[in-house]
């Protein structure tokens, strides 16, 4: 082979590359094995590697047939190769030094983030971007392809925390190991999900493969060691693991990769004997009887040499490469049957020309949203049929319905495969009563195994179990469509569009009440399926809750706990049914969420605790999803020109102390999570409302998970944004207080004009968002008391601007209460702040207890104000103007203070020489306002306004003024301090200042988040972790074990884990069976009136001789002296009943 051009790569470290003009009489890779092969993202070039002479092959593969191979060689062993569409070729040696290379322009490329580190992993995307794992610090690169000056520029970057190992990483989803644990995190959302977690140890490493992964958009699949797990995305658990190595019928297992059209997705995840047995053989078998592969061709190892894409998967055997195409394999096999053809090109990579031969075969492609098409399918057949016999046959399966007399009638039969004119044998029969009157409107086949029918009751879908042998009813949504009494639809295309509303999404609806009503096997069939409770199991539980199902909700409850107690580590999602209802069972069934938080309190997604030491202020610090990637883009800059990132990471994130710390997991799964299916437009007036923001519950926030919960949201945006609206609101206050405030010798009249227009905009922002939390929820706005301080503290500023805009006068009476709610709202703010956000909590828990109190004081003030308003009123009219003259004791100039003159004999003269001129306030009576004023004043210890009266004179003022300080100032004001001190003790206070910060968070949500980022990742992460402090989660559990609130009634077994971790001896069942003991002996004492005080004292020594077994004998529990003492109790004498 020739030279043609060598390409330089400048480090030792880095191998250099040579392109040699490739020789048509021979095969590439001068006829020595493949060792790999890689695909560009869009299937555009396949590259080869072998590693005997270090030879690389490149092929265009997106034409019909291939071009011309284009070879290279390496002057070192290559651990890893990528290619893109562009061609491109990246590599990484085994001494994990990376060369990339421009094949079209013969020249290397440099990335401007790099200082010869070392890589472990490299691949290409479909968006065009090259995706680098650095080995020492363990970084994702992420870098642009567009080549500038020979040079690629970094546009991400991520930090992958200690002890965490990447498997795979595809497109922006990077898998992650660490702890027998899998996790998938995406880039663009910042997502982290557990995917798996054994119980068994793995001992993982890049160069073994033991895990592979494989995913599309519906399912994850790993290959552990010999066991095969699907995570399922919609459920987000994964399913039961199946041992690859102890399959007895590898038939089994090829149909169930048939089956579910998963070939192109499970063949890099097989070694290369299940392959060999499931397909590869049988391709080779056909393509060597068809003489259409040499015999030369030695087997070898598949490992790494199968590369799979969306429309071809690549095998490597021998000097051949084949291209399978997964579209119409998957549409044309036969599972039940051996593969009769295949399709399959062959590329002949030997010394004859390329030729391509194409050949048929069955394959059936399962659409993964399941029925959807075939029932749309179905729609648009409706036809009424009755007292008619349908037949279908599929893979052998013959299925038989009867239709009549509002009986489905369903026949299964197997026909035999060695003589298919035998009549079919019967396996099962499935009898469905839906009512006389009742019609079937179509029938189709889904598969062998699955018929749906539909009728005018509703659409029924029923599935066959081979293996049992039994029909049984899969779904079932009710529905009541009419006909004519012709027989005849009348309204065919209203009923298809009703179908199609109802049957709008890509999943099948839950059942609705009818459903459930005419069927309880359908309910059975959903909360006794693992895989059905969690998809259909909120709706299920919502609906028992609306109809009062206690038996339906306590069945659901205990469901759910049970998945989790078995594997809490993979069926966690379970516990989101219970926390999805939360706002339900708030309303209708409290004392559940009760429940719930005392058994879900400090508990964990694992087998057992482990202690950490962290930093010393974790203590309830929240964290959403492990691990937490540190996405450092905002770095690049200091990575470029300082090359210190490692060290940068962590100084400032990776800072351990010695304080010991428990990690657990909030029980509140997808508590926080919004809806994601939503309209943009919409959601700004009418936002679909969370579990979260739907429930402000106290008892929520009466353990650390509510604490925590709060916690993560204001740490990850609360604050942002209450610190902005706060400086909004100071803006607006700062503007309208120095327009009304500053004296016009230190500001004119067009800066205060500026200002008021200033104030005016910002009252309208403000306004804005009051306005949308009234059209919201207007019940829950006129429930809240701040409410009404905020609504007027926004208009008045308004009002008072534009008034004085408007007429240039200052109204000294609107600015001063403008002034006064600003202020006041002003103070306002400070109630997030948990030292005065307390006080405020005890300002209104208070209220809330005492108003009706305040209400009766309110009462009994303006019933005395109006006999006194009644009693002082001045019989004649008057004038303060004009002095009045007459006997009316009430008038105010005879109330008001009168001057008389001392003559020099010390006579004083009688007739008054001076008197003061009344006002309003001389006597307070003559306006019921003023009355009810006077009246407060009174009560408060003022009673000037009753000074001006002669007690003796009128006695019934004297009774009045008397009956009323001993009522209100004696009785009802010290009864009004003892339950003012009461409420207060009774306050929870941190529990109330949570509550009042969920609301403010909820409404920061609700009004100020646009809709998409209601559904960030990372503020509403479907789990959250919090850790606590050892020492304080010893002393917690100590009081909680002392104020009876430890339940263990659920997670028995972890929670004695915990226990045990902190050294806390405590025994639930023994304590429960001593107050059963206690209980026995009080009733067998009562029983006892009439018998000698020997037995009794005989009970007490038995009991004492019961508890001395138990040293002796460890075995003997307090179980059984409760056992021996109820024995004694049979062996008692009957007493008489009381009559």
């Amino acid at each position: 082979m020739s030279s043609n051009s060598i390409i330089e790569i400048g480090d030792t470290n880095i191998d250099s590359i040579e392109k040699i003009e490739s020789d048509d009489n021979k095969s590439p890779h001068d006829g020595n094995p493949i060792t790999k092969v890689e695909i560009s993202p869009n299937e555009v070039y396949l590259v080869t590697y072998s590693k005997d002479d270090h030879s690389i092959v490149v092929w265009n593969i997106k034409d019909e047939s291939p071009h011309k191979p284009e070879l290279f060689v390496s002057n070192k062993s290559l651990s890893q190769i990528a290619i893109s569409d562009d061609k491109k070729l990246a590599h990484i040696n085994y001494d994990e030094y990376l060369g990339i290379y421009d094949m079209k322009d013969n020249k290397k490329i440099k990335l401007d983030c790099d200082d010869n580190y070392k890589y472990c992993y490299c691949i290409f995307n479909i968006k065009d971007e090259f995706m680098l794992h650095e080995v020492k610090d363990n970084m994702i690169y992420i870098y642009s392809t567009q080549t500038k000056n020979n040079k690629w520029n970094c546009k991400r970057m991520y930090k992958i925390p200690k002890d965490f190992n990447i498997i795979d990483i595809s497109e922006y989803n990077i898998y992650l190991f660490s702890n027998n644990t899998i996790y998938e995190h995406n880039l663009i959302t910042e997502k982290t999900v557990r995917i798996f977690k054994s119980n068994e140890k793995i001992v993982y490493s890049s160069y073994d493969k033991k895990i592979r992964i494989s995913s599309n958009e519906k399912l994850i699949y790993i290959r552990i060691n010999y066991k095969f797990v699907v995570y399922s995305i919609e459920f987000e658990i994964p399913f039961t693991p199946l041992d690859i190595d102890n399959i007895n019928n590898d038939i089994q297992l090829r149909n169930f990769m048939y089956r579910n059209g998963l070939i192109p997705l499970l063949i890099p995840l097989f070694n290369y004997g299940i392959i060999k047995e499931l397909y590869w053989n049988e391709c080779l078998d056909r393509l060597e009887k068809k003489g259409q592969l040499s015999k030369d061709f030695q087997t070898e190892s598949l490992l790494d040499k199968i590369r799979t894409k969306t429309k071809y998967a690549f095998g490597i055997q021998g000097g051949h490469i084949l291209k399978i195409e997964h579209k119409e394999v998957l549409e044309t096999v036969n599972i039940k049957s051996e593969i009769p053809d295949e399709i399959i090109n062959v590329w002949y990579l030997g010394n004859v020309d390329i030729n391509k031969k194409t050949y048929e075969t069955h394959l059936l492609n399962i659409n993964f949203n399941l029925y959807m098409d075939t029932i749309y399918a179905l729609f648009q057949e409706i036809d009424i049929k009755d007292n008619v016999e349908l037949e279908f046959t599929q893979n052998l399966i013959v299925w038989k319905i009867k239709f009549g007399d509002g009986m489905i009638n369903l026949r299964v039969s197997k026909k035999d495969k060695s003589d298919a004119k035998k009549d079919p044998i019967p396996i099962c029969v499935k009898v469905e009563n839906i009512s006389a009157g009742q019609y079937i409107l179509g029938t189709k086949l889904f598969n062998d195994s699955v018929i749906i029918v539909l009728t005018t009751k509703g659409l029924f879908i029923y599935n066959f179990n081979e293996d049992k042998q039994s029909i049984s009813l899969s779904y079932l949504y009710s529905m009541n469509i009419s006909i004519s009494g012709t027989h005849e639809i009348d309204n065919k295309d209203d009923i298809v569009k009703q179908l199609k509303e109802v049957f709008s999404k890509p999943t099948l609806p839950l059942s609705n009440y009818d459903s459930l009503e005419g069927c309880d096997g359908w309910v059975s069939y959903i909360k006794d399926n693992k895989e059905r409770l969690l998809k259909y199991g909120i709706e299920l539980l919502k609906l028992a809750i609306e109809e009062h199902k206690l038996d339906l909700i306590e069945d659901i409850y205990k469901k759910c706990m049970n998945y989790c107690k078995a594997d809490l580590e993979n069926n966690r999602m379970f516990l989101s049914i219970i926390t999805s209802t939360i706002p339900l069972l708030s309303k209708f069934y409290p004392d559940y969420i009760t429940r719930y938080l005392s058994e879900t309190t400090m508990i964990t997604d694992s087998s057992f605790y482990s202690i950490e030491y962290k930093n010393s202020n974790l203590h309830l610090y929240s964290i959403s999803e492990h691990p937490q990637i540190i996405n450092l883009t905002k770095s690049i800059w200091w990575c470029k020109y300082n090359l210190l990132i490692s060290k940068f990471v962590k100084e400032e994130s990776f800072k351990h102390t010695r304080t010991p710390t428990i990690m657990f997991m909030n029980p509140y799964i997808k508590f926080i999570n919004y809806p994601q299916k939503y309209n943009w437009f919409k959601e700004l007036i009418k936002p679909q409302y969370s579990p979260f923001v739907e429930t402000i519950n106290k008892d929520i926030y009466k353990t650390w998970n509510g604490e925590t919960l709060i916690d993560f949201k204001w740490n990850n945006y609360g604050k942002y944004y209450y610190t902005l609206i706060w400086i909004g609101y100071m803006i607006l206050l700062g503007c309208f207080t120095a327009a009304a405030s500053f004296p016009p010798q230190y500001i004119n009249d067009n800066t205060r004009d500026k200002l008021l227009i200033a104030s005016i905009i910002l009252g309208f922002i403000h306004l804005s968002f009051e306005v949308r939390q009234f059209i919201n929820n207007p019940i829950k706005w006129f429930n809240d008391f701040w409410n009404y301080i905020d609504i007027i503290a926004f208009l008045l500023p308004i009002y008072t601007s534009i008034y004085w805009l408007q007429t240039n006068s200052r109204n000294v009476n609107l600015l001063s209460f403008t002034c006064l709610f600003l202020d006041i709202k002003f103070l306002i703010f400070l109630r997030v702040f948990e030292s005065s956000g307390i006080f405020f909590a005890i300002i209104i828990s208070v209220g809330k207890q005492i108003i009706f109190l305040l209400l009766v004081l309110l009462i009994i003030l303006i019933s005395f104000t109006h006999a006194l308003y009644i009693l002082l009123l001045p019989e004649n009219d008057f004038s303060f103007k004009e002095p009045t003259n007459n006997n009316d004791s009430n008038n105010p100039w005879n109330l008001a203070t009168a001057y008389h003159r001392v003559f020099e004999n010390g006579t004083i003269d009688p007739n008054a020489y001076l008197i003061q001129q009344p006002d309003e306030n001389t006597n307070m009576f003559i306006n019921f306002k003023t009355a009810l004023l006077a009246m407060y004043l009174f009560l408060t210890g003022d009673s000037s306004s009753l000074s001006n009266w002669q007690y003796i004179d009128n006695q019934s003022l004297a009774i009045i003024i008397v009956f009323f300080s001993l009522l209100m100032s004696v009785y009802i004001m010290n009864l009004f301090i003892g339950l003012f001190s009461n409420a207060i003790e009774k306050v929870n206070s941190r529990v109330e200042y949570y509550v009042y910060k969920a609301e403010i968070l909820a409404e920061i949500e609700l009004l100020y988040l646009l809709p998409h980022q209601r559904r960030w990742h990372k503020w509403f992460p479907e789990v959250i972790y919090y850790y606590a402090d050892v020492d304080k989660v010893r002393q917690k559990i100590k009081e909680m074990i002392k104020e009876s609130e430890w339940n263990t009634d659920e997670f028995l077994e972890l929670k004695k884990n915990l226990l045990d971790k902190l050294n806390i001896q405590h025994n639930p069942v023994d304590e429960a069976n001593l107050q059963d003991i206690s209980k026995e002996i009080r009733d067998l004492r009562s029983k006892l009136p009439q018998q000698p005080e020997a037995t009794l004292q005989d009970i007490l020594n038995e009991v004492r001789d019961l508890r001395s077994k138990l040293p002796q004998q460890p075995e003997t529990t307090l179980q059984d002296i409760l056992n021996e003492i109820r024995d004694l109790r049979s062996k008692l004498p009957q007493q008489p009943a009381e009559s």
